[in-house]
C-alpha cells in the first residue's frame, strides 16, 4: 500500500464513525479535519469532495458489518443456520453498533434519501443485495427440502430485513434492547415454522 493509499484509508477509517453518528449533513469539514488532524487541502487531495468521502465511509461501515456476518457464516451448510447468523450477530453486537452511531444502512437511508443521490444509491444497493441474499438462502433451503415448499422467499426476506432494521431503530431510539430482541425472536420463530 502506497503512502497515498494509507492516508486515504486513514481518513476513511477515522471519519466513518463520525459520518455514521452525525450523518452527511451534520458532519462538517472541521469535524473531518479535527478528527484526522489533516488540513482541508490534505483531505480533499485524497477525495474529490465530501460526497466521495461520505460514500467511502459508508462502504467502510457497511463492510465491517458484512465481515462480521461472513466470518460467522463460514462453513455453514444448513440454510436455517445461515439465517440465524444474522439474528445472532445483531443480538451480540447491538451495543457496539449503537456505540458506533447505529446501523449505517438505517442511518444513511434516513439521512440522505432526498438530499444525496450518491449515498442514497449506495444504501439502496446494500438493501437490495441483502434482500437478494436472504431470498436466495431461503430458495436454496426450499430446493434442498430444509424449508417448506410453500414458503414465500421474497416475503420472508422483506419481513427479515424489516424486523432487523425496525428493531435496531426502536431499540436505539428508546434505549432498550428488548425491541430488537423481540423482533429477533420473531425471526427465529419464522425460521422454525418454515423448517420441514
Amino acid at each position: 500500500m502506497t503512502k497515498a493509499e494509507r492516508t486515504r484509508q486513514f481518513i476513511i477509517e477515522t471519519t466513518a464513525p463520525i459520518f455514521n453518528s452525525k450523518g452527511y449533513e451534520g458532519t462538517s469539514i472541521s469535524d473531518i479535519t479535527s478528527a484526522t488532524k489533516l488540513t482541508k487541502g490534505s483531505v480533499y487531495g485524497n477525495f474529490k469532495d465530501k460526497n466521495e468521502l461520505a460514500a467511502a465511509a459508508f462502504d467502510y461501515n457497511l463492510q465491517k458489518i458484512r465481515s462480521g456476518i461472513t466470518d460467522r457464516s463460514l462453513g455453514l451448510k444448513d440454510p436455517g443456520e445461515q439465517l440465524l447468523v444474522y439474528v445472532n450477530f445483531y443480538a451480540e453486537v447491538f451495543e457496539k453498533v449503537v456505540f458506533a452511531g447505529g446501523c449505517p444502512i438505517l442511518n444513511t437511508a434516513t439521512d440522505c434519501d432526498d438530499s444525496n443521490p450518491l449515498l442514497y444509491q449506495r444504501v439502496r444497493s446494500a438493501l437490495i443485495e441483502w434482500h437478494e441474499h436472504v431470498e436466495s438462502v431461503v430458495t436454496y433451503g426450499m430446493k434442498k427440502s430444509f424449508f417448506k415448499p410453500e414458503t414465500n422467499a421474497d416475503e420472508f426476506a422483506d419481513n427479515f430485513l424489516s424486523l432487523i432494521e425496525g428493531g435496531v431503530l426502536l431499540s436505539k431510539t428508546l434505549n432498550n434492547k428488548k425491541h430488537l430482541m423481540s423482533n429477533l425472536n420473531l425471526i427465529r420463530k419464522m425460521i422454525k415454522e418454515m423448517t420441514t
